[in-house]
C-alpha cells in the first residue's frame, strides 16, 4: 500500500460511496465476473456506483495464480492514466496486491 494505492476483498455498489468519501479517485476490479457465483455483484453494477459517485472505474479481471505479463502490463497503463488514489480489489485483495507488486518490480510504474 502506498498512499496511491489500496487494496480490498470485494467491494459492492452500495460501498462505492464510502470508497470515495474516504478519498479514492478511481477503483480497479481485478475480478472476473461470477467467479463468486451469483451473489457476487458484476462489474457493470459497480461501474453504476461508480459513476453515480464520480469515481473512475476499469474492469481488469485477471485470474488467481495465472497474473501473465500482459495483465501486468494492462494494469500498469491504467495505474499510470487514472486518477489517484486508486482502490484496487479482488476476491480477498491479493491478486491486486500481486499485480502491482509485480509492475513495481518491472519498474512500469509512474508512482
Amino acid at each position: 500500500m502506498s498512499e496511491n494505492v489500496g487494496f480490498a476483498g470485494q467491494i459492492s455498489p452500495e460501498q462505492v460511496v464510502q470508497v470515495a468519501e474516504k478519498g479514492f479517485k478511481s477503483i480497479i476490479n481485478n475480478r472476473p465476473d461470477m467467479e463468486g457465483g451469483p451473489e457476487q455483484p458484476t462489474s457493470a453494477q459497480i461501474e453504476d456506483a461508480a459513476r453515480v459517485a464520480d469515481v473512475d472505474y476499469v474492469y481488469q479481471p485477471v485470474v488467481a495464480g495465472q497474473i501473465t505479463e500482459l495483465d501486468v502490463r494492462a494494469f500498469a497503463n491504467h495505474f499510470n492514466e487514472l486518477p489517484k488514489p486508486i482502490l484496487m480489489f479482488c476476491r480477498s485483495g491479493n491478486r491486486s496486491n500481486n499485480l502491482y507488486q509485480l509492475a513495481k518490480q518491472m519498474d512500469l510504474l509512474d508512482d
